[in-house]
């Protein structure tokens, strides 16, 4: 079992990210780097379930302001681009048809609001950018479009928000609904949800608006500043915005999505889009698909950075990351894991020679939810198996510097992403030892920047200084000219999904509304 590392020993033993000379050789045109968010949630257990028990762990710290000021102190250390928060407004109450499992194993409940913990951490660092969820389903626009202008003028231009329609029917639930919303509705609905926030960020106040002249006692121009007056089938939403123009206005645009609507959203609106796939000409395919779709729409084929998420274990020996591959994995619950998927049926309840086929047959409680996730023939042990494991699929690599470096140079290089998610086994080490071990070696490969870009915006970050708002050609500019305010909305028009597209979220949704199973795959690999 590796040292606990002290909680005092913060920072790991690598040159900081700061505006000083470079003692390695510059980067080659044609190499890559890689852009690096922290995957974070503001709770106990986000994705790697059972972990918080070490006694070296943070997790259970969440609650700490400090906490989040240590840890955005470290990221900025190591020139990490962004934190990520993850978000939920429902519990996971789908597993055994209760929360229990989720309580007990901390699986995102308790949890806090991600947007809260942003000033704290912007305030003990310069330069790095802050990612934050919410959803467009159950809250109105005009709320969050203050929200969201605050946070970035907080952060001085350093903030994103990742676009989420939100899928627990137990969120649906929280806000007044008896179920979900259905899948393609709620990306409906998202797109006049961020066209209000367009008529408000872009539209409402010119540049030049505040001029805070004190000799004449104005402080903003009134005939630089508008209604948007929008009416549109969801929202009524008059204006003015209440937020003087921040550095970015637009804060940078994520969404995580694999759906057809969601990628047909993404093509109109997304800079960043999470992706992934079982091998790399899945994940190939999928960012091709993306492109076009960003040309279909006016856009340029690079406009959008692809980010996976990624599993990194690494250390200074074999020995350490093989200790600390034991350690992760003996800790590991696989209730937790369940309860997360919202698993309708319960593995743990069989004998481990029990068949897949059998329970299918029997048609026993909750094999509609079985689906193409796993093969017929496997047995509930091999399942269970699979579920404890700590492996992160393609993505997902354990060794030392070299090794790990090696890794992320094909993801970047046959892949074709831009950029990783880390995702977190230990808080803090999992961040620590990515930056003191990996980080060097990626920067001597010309993989990694040597320093923070000089005052540059989280979207000059992504995109380079030139890009400081969104570009002019992107549907949310249009508003910058005050006529375009007055246009009736234009919804976006989602072409027909072809059934073999559906994202596996859609098949379970459209499963269990009509009550018929998922469709069989008796030869799909096992994928957790």
């Amino acid at each position: 079992m590796p040292a606990p590392r002290s909680n005092s020993s913060l920072f790991p033993a690598c040159q900081p990210c700061q505006l000083t000379s470079s003692p390695f050789p510059p980067m080659p045109a044609e190499k890559k780097q890689l852009v690096v968010n922290l995957f974070e949630m503001n709770c106990v257990s986000h994705i790697i379930h059972g972990q918080w028990v070490l006694p070296d762990n943070n997790r259970h710290r969440f609650n700490d302001i400090s906490y989040w000021t240590e840890l955005a102190q470290l990221l900025e250390h190591g020139g990490i681009h962004a934190v990520f928060l993850a978000d939920v407004i429902g519990a996971y109450d789908g597993f055994r048809d209760s929360a229990d499992a989720a309580l007990r194993e901390a699986v995102q409940i308790p949890s806090n609001d991600p947007l809260l913990v942003i000033p704290a951490m912007a305030a003990v660092t310069k330069n790095l950018g802050f990612g934050a969820t919410f959803s467009t389903t159950y809250e109105p626009p005009f709320a969050f479009a203050r929200r969201a202008s605050t946070l970035d003028h907080l952060t001085n231009g350093r903030f994103g928000w990742n676009i989420v329609t939100s899928y627990l029917p137990n969120a649906a639930r929280n806000f007044g609904l008896e179920g979900e919303v259905p899948h393609d509705e709620r990306y409906i609905i998202a797109d006049e949800y961020i066209d209000v926030l367009y008529k408000l960020w872009e539209g409402s106040w010119d540049d030049d608006a505040v001029i805070q002249d004190r000799q004449r006692r104005i402080y903003t121009d009134p005939a630089k500043v508008r209604y948007i007056n929008h009416t549109g089938p969801r929202f009524m939403v008059a204006g003015p915005h209440l937020c003087q123009p921040s550095r970015q206005r637009t804060p940078v645009l994520f969404q995580a999505t694999g759906s057809h609507a969601g990628k047909e959203f993404a093509a109109r609106h997304a800079e960043a889009v999470f992706t992934g796939g079982i091998n790399a000409e899945q994940v190939r395919a999928n960012i091709a698909d993306m492109r076009a779709r960003l040309v279909q729409h006016g856009r340029q084929p690079t406009d959008i950075k692809f980010i996976t998420g990624a599993g990194i274990i690494t250390g200074k020996t074999d020995e350490q990351v093989a200790a600390k591959l034991a350690l992760y994995k003996q800790n590991m619950s696989v209730e937790g894991r369940l309860a997360h998927g919202m698993s309708r049926i319960d593995w743990t309840k069989y004998p481990r020679t029990e068949r897949i086929a059998d329970i299918i047959a029997r048609q026993d409680p909750g094999y509609l939810d079985i689906g193409p996730r796993f093969k017929n023939l496997q047995t509930v042990g091999e399942v269970l198996d699979q579920l404890g494991a700590i492996n992160y699929g393609r993505y997902f690599v354990a060794g030392t510097a070299k090794v790990v470096a090696d890794a992320i140079e094909k993801w970047l290089d046959e892949d074709g992403i831009d950029g990783i998610n880390l995702v977190q086994y230990h808080s803090y080490d999992t961040a620590r030892d990515f930056i003191e071990y990996v980080v060097p070696e990626l920067r001597a490969r010309g993989r990694y920047r040597e320093a923070y870009p000089d005052g540059h915006t989280l979207r000059q970050q992504l995109f380079g200084p030139e890009r400081a708002r969104l570009p002019d050609y992107h549907h949310g500019a249009r508003y910058r000219d005050p006529a375009k305010l007055r246009e009736p909305y234009v919804p976006l028009a989602f072409p027909p999904t072809p059934s073999a597209e559906l994202s596996m979220h859609e098949q379970r949704e459209r499963a269990g509304r009509a009550g018929t199973p998922l469709p069989a795959a008796p030869n799909a690999p096992v994928t957790v």
